[in-house]
């Protein structure tokens, strides 16, 4: 059974950093598509930053240059070190990964899914 485990948001200040952490389990291998996505309540969830099945990695246009994504495939854990913080980076962040995605950034292509871990930026 897939399980995706999410650590390591909290509070922090504008300019500061975050790393996230996800724990993945229950995959074959190593060869499927992960990343993490956002959502503020009352908004649509956004893509942030996924690796392809070839560890090609895309961003969301909003956090490039800022954020940057990686996997460490021993441990079968996703990483998302966030810098330069803004406000507007504040909410949930999930980890998500399917075995392939055609729109890597649109969450509805995904089906596994983490609880989330949340994320909060003061201005």
């Amino acid at each position: 059974q897939v399980q995706l485990v999410e650590s390591g948001g909290g509070s922090v200040q504008a300019g500061g950093s975050l790393r996230l952490s996800c724990a993945a389990s229950g995959f074959p291998d190593s060869r499927y598509v992960i990343g993490w996505f956002r959502q503020v309540p009352g908004k649509e969830r956004e893509g942030v930053a996924v690796i392809d099945r070839d560890g090609t990695t895309s961003y969301a246009d909003s956090v490039k240059g800022r954020f940057t994504i990686s996997k460490d495939s021993a441990k079968n854990t996703l990483y998302l070190q966030m810098n330069s913080l803004k406000p507007e980076d504040t909410a949930m962040y999930y980890c998500a990964a399917d075995v392939w995605a055609e729109d890597l950034l649109r969450s509805d292509e995904y089906m596994y899914w983490g609880q989330g871990t949340q994320v909060t930026v003061s201005s």
